[in-house]
């Protein structure tokens, strides 16, 4: 029997377009090997599901809504089987902050960190001050895609770049400013496996930009290099530490964990994503096709995943 698979995306999220990109690759990929159809994120979502009918739920969302569990909540109230994280780790993966402190309990590494409100951060301007100087990453606390983050390698201007954040979330997040390679470690979990870390693989741009937005969906500004050129203990150290924080939030099928490494081997994690994105500049697939896993491979294994667990849902 060939299942049907619905493939979720869209929506009004600051990342409705990349979700559609990923949707749209996910969709091209699985045709042929499964009943396949499209299904834009709308108010109409659970009554186009019921036409459907679908076997799978392959939901592909990036950033709120839809990333952080209000989607697999709606799912499992639906007894569909989906794809990837359940609302707990979806919910957790997406917070910045809660996120961190599930990391501590496995003493992974993580920055110190302030949360700021849109009410109180005249008041924490001060605080930030007096444990950061004005060197520090900002960000917002529930989003995703670098979308609203302000980094200040050399200082600056904390109160612009708060009030930037805040255009996003009312909730911001302060760190201190942390120079290094960047580096993301995928985890493949398909259920019933152990867990496995993909290759290690380290992001460059341009000299003195980051991996921002534009950066990282506009083909050419951006390289992975798979796998990094990093010392062996360190390069084991981030995989077992992806996998740790990957299984210390509940995630499953997928995810990507993000560092700062150090020059002296030194890293710190700085947050997991439930739902990397499968567009074609995306850190995802390219990981597994360096280990020689294409597209329809890896989709089909996740489909594959979700049905082998069926509405086990935890």
């Amino acid at each position: 029997m060939v299942l049907r698979v619905a493939v979720l995306g869209g929506g009004n999220s600051n990342e409705a377009e990349i979700s559609r990109s990923s949707a749209s690759q996910i969709s091209i990929a699985l045709k042929g090997a499964f009943d396949t159809r499209y299904i834009e994120l709308t108010s109409r979502i659970a009554l186009d599901l019921h036409e459907f009918q679908p076997d799978i739920v392959f939901p592909v969302f990036h950033g709120p809504p839809g990333e952080d569990g209000t989607i697999q909540g709606l799912l499992e109230i639906l007894e569909y089987p989906y794809v990837g994280c359940g609302v707990r780790a979806s919910s957790l993966s997406m917070d910045k902050y809660l996120s961190k402190q599930q990391f501590r309990t496995v003493e992974l590494p993580v920055l110190d960190d302030i949360i700021v409100n849109r009410d109180n951060f005249r008041s924490k301007l001060e605080e930030i001050n007096s444990r950061f100087s004005n060197k520090v990453a900002i960000k917002p606390r529930f989003q995703g895609s670098a979308l609203g983050v302000s980094l200040l390698p050399n200082g600056g201007n904390v109160r612009s770049a708060l009030s930037e954040a805040f255009r996003f979330d009312e909730y911001v997040v302060v760190e201190p400013f942390i120079k290094g390679r960047e580096i993301t470690v995928g985890v493949l979990d398909l259920h019933g496996q152990d867990p496995i870390a993909l290759p290690v693989t380290e992001i460059t741009v341009a000299e003195n930009e980051w991996y921002d937005f534009v950066n990282r969906y506009t083909p050419g500004r951006s390289q992975h290099v798979i796998p990094a050129d990093v010392d062996p203990p360190v390069y084991a150290a981030l995989q077992a530490a992806a996998v740790s924080a990957h299984q210390v939030l509940g995630c499953r099928d997928l995810c990507r964990a993000d560092f700062v490494l150090e020059p002296d081997g030194s890293f710190w994690i700085l947050e997991v994503n439930s739902m990397p994105g499968m567009t074609p500049t995306s850190l995802y697939p390219d990981a597994c096709r360096n280990i020689g896993m294409d597209l329809p491979e890896l989709v089909a294994k996740f489909v594959e995943s979700a049905s082998d667990r069926g509405l086990r849902n935890d």
